[in-house]
C-alpha cells in the first residue's frame, strides 16, 4: 500500500491519562489509523474537534465536568462525525433501561468499546482488536446516516390491546452498526395493532439487549422483552434475541416457540439474524417478513434469501439513511427487497407490506 494514503485520523477523549496512552499506542501501532490528537475531557474535546477536525473521535463516557453523553451531544448537532464510545465495564453492563452506553447509541454514536475492568489484569489483544474493529466501522460510516433523532412521542397512558393469540405472522429484523439508534426510531412507531409478532437480532453483547429491550419497552405502543428460552410468540408482541445466544423460531405441536442456543457465532456474532431469519423461512413461509437494516458485514442476506425464497417479503434500509450500508447492500444483491425504505419510512412500510401481506393470502 502507499505511503501516501491517507489513513483516518482519530482524536482520544478520556479523562484517564493512562487510557489515553493505550488508546493512542493501539491507534498509532495499527497502520490504519492515526492520531490527531487527545482530549480530557468533554469541553478539552470540544476545542480540540474545532481546531483538528478528526475524522473520528473515541469519547469516554464517564468523565469531569463534561461528560461524554453531553459533548455527543454537542458533537452530533454541531459538528456530526463518527464517534465511538469507550465504556466502563461496570457502567456498560447495568442501568437497564437508564444504560448510558445505549444511550450514546441512539444519540449517534457508531459503536462502543468496553475498557477494561481492573488495572492489572488487561487483555491489551482483545481490547485492541475491538477498539480497531470499531473504528474501522466508524471509517465505513455514512455521515448523513449519524444525524440526531427526534424523540419519539409517548402516549400517556399506553394501551397495549392489539391483537393477540399465537403469532401467525413474523417480522424478522436484523441490524448491527447503528442499529440501536435505528431500532429506537422504527419500534415506538409501528403501530398498537400490529398483526405479527416482530423478531429483533442486534448484535450486541451479554448484558446490553436487556437495557435494550427495556429501552424500547419504555417508548413503544408494542410490549418489547429480551426473548426467554422456551416462550411462546404471541401477535403484536417484540422479541430483542439474548447477546451470546442464536435465536430461532420453532414449530411445537402447531405453537410457535422461542429456541435460544450457544452453537458457534455466525459471521463473528452470536446472535446472528440469518439463523433467526432461516427458521422463519421454514416456520411461517409467506408470511414472513424480512427487514434489513443498518450494519457492517453480510449477515441477513442469506436469511432473507431464504424468507423471499419461501414466498416472504423484505424491506431493506436505504444507503442515505444507513450509519453503514454494508448488511443492506449484501441483502439487496442477494436476495432484492420488495421495498427499500428511507429509516423514518420504515415503520410505516412494515405496517403497508404486512397488509399487502394478509391481502394476497
Amino acid at each position: 500500500m502507499s505511503s501516501s494514503v491517507t489513513r483516518p485520523r482519530v482524536l482520544i477523549v478520556d479523562d484517564s491519562a493512562f487510557m489515553r496512552r493505550l488508546t493512542s499506542q493501539i491507534v498509532s501501532e495499527s497502520g490504519d489509523f492515526e492520531v490527531a490528537g487527545t482530549a480530557r475531557n468533554g469541553y478539552d474535546a470540544l476545542k480540540q474537534i474545532h481546531q483538528l477536525d478528526p475524522d473520528i473521535v473515541t469519547l469516554d463516557i464517564d468523565m469531569p465536568e463534561l461528560d461524554g453523553l453531553n459533548a455527543l451531544g454537542y458533537i452530533m448537532s454541531e459538528t456530526p462525525r463518527p464517534v465511538v464510545m469507550l465504556s466502563a465495564a461496570a457502567a456498560g453492563m447495568s442501568g437497564g433501561a437508564d444504560n448510558p452506553t445505549l444511550r450514546a447509541l441512539e444519540l449517534g454514536a457508531v459503536d462502543f468499546v468496553l475498557k477494561p475492568s481492573g488495572p492489572i489484569s488487561l487483555d491489551l489483544t482483545v481490547i485492541g482488536e475491538r477498539l480497531l474493529d470499531a473504528l474501522r466501522a466508524a471509517a465505513a460510516a455514512n455521515p448523513r446516516g449519524l444525524r440526531m433523532l427526534n424523540p419519539v412521542p409517548v402516549d400517556a397512558p399506553r394501551s397495549r390491546n392489539g391483537p393477540s393469540g399465537y403469532a401467525q405472522a413474523v417480522v424478522a429484523i436484523a441490524c448491527s452498526t447503528g442499529g440501536p439508534r435505528a431500532l429506537a426510531e422504527i419500534v415506538p412507531r409501528l403501530p398498537r395493532t400490529l398483526d405479527a409478532a416482530v423478531l429483533i437480532v442486534q448484535h450486541m453483547p451479554p448484558g446490553f439487549t436487556r437495557s435494550l429491550a427495556q429501552r424500547l419497552d419504555g417508548v413503544s405502543p408494542l410490549p418489547v422483552a429480551e426473548a426467554a428460552h422456551g416462550e411462546s410468540v404471541l401477535h403484536g408482541h417484540v422479541y430483542v434475541a439474548r447477546g451470546g445466544y442464536h435465536m430461532r423460531v420453532c414449530i411445537d405441536d402447531g405453537i410457535p416457540m422461542i429456541a435460544l442456543d450457544d452453537t458457534p457465532p455466525v459471521w463473528g456474532v452470536r446472535p446472528a439474524a440469518d439463523p433467526l431469519f432461516r427458521s422463519v423461512a421454514t416456520a411461517f413461509g409467506a408470511s414472513a417478513l424480512a427487514v434489513v437494516l443498518t450494519g457492517m458485514g453480510r449477515d441477513g442476506a442469506d436469511g432473507t434469501r431464504a424468507i423471499r425464497g419461501a414466498g416472504g417479503r423484505a424491506i431493506v434500509q436505504d444507503r442515505e439513511s444507513a450509519t453503514v450500508f454494508g448488511m443492506p447492500q449484501a441483502a439487496l444483491q442477494l436476495a432484492g427487497a420488495d421495498r427499500v425504505s428511507p429509516l423514518g419510512e420504515i415503520a410505516q412500510s412494515i405496517a403497508d407490506v404486512l397488509g399487502s401481506m394478509r391481502n394476497v393470502s
